[in-house]
């Protein structure tokens, strides 16, 4: 018998037509300590973390080739904007 494992993350939703642009920057360290709040399914190859540090937050988006996995970064938000995008993200009514 195969048992096969359920995801436990959301997966991002499709991308909708009149989706908001992101801004995505290589990391840039401004923060000393940053957590992963939130996080997408590791069984897609776009991998997306709603991190918040310092009153901060932002969303990471890791890209995971097969060489070396691709890191951006959104600007920092106050923490309550930063999960309205997030919110978004998942919607598909951000990318």
């Amino acid at each position: 018998m195969i048992v096969l494992e359920e995801c436990v993350s959301p997966h991002v939703a499709m991308v909708q037509r009149d989706h908001i642009r992101l801004a995505w920057r290589t990391p840039y360290r401004t923060l000393e300590r940053v957590r992963p709040m939130a996080w997408t399914c590791i069984c897609r190859a776009t991998v997306y973390e709603l991190c918040q540090g310092g009153g901060q937050a932002f969303i990471r988006r890791t890209v995971q080739l097969d060489d070396m996995p691709e890191v951006r970064e959104t600007p920092r938000w106050p923490i309550n904007e930063a999960r309205a995008v997030w919110a978004a993200l998942l919607s598909g009514r951000a990318r």
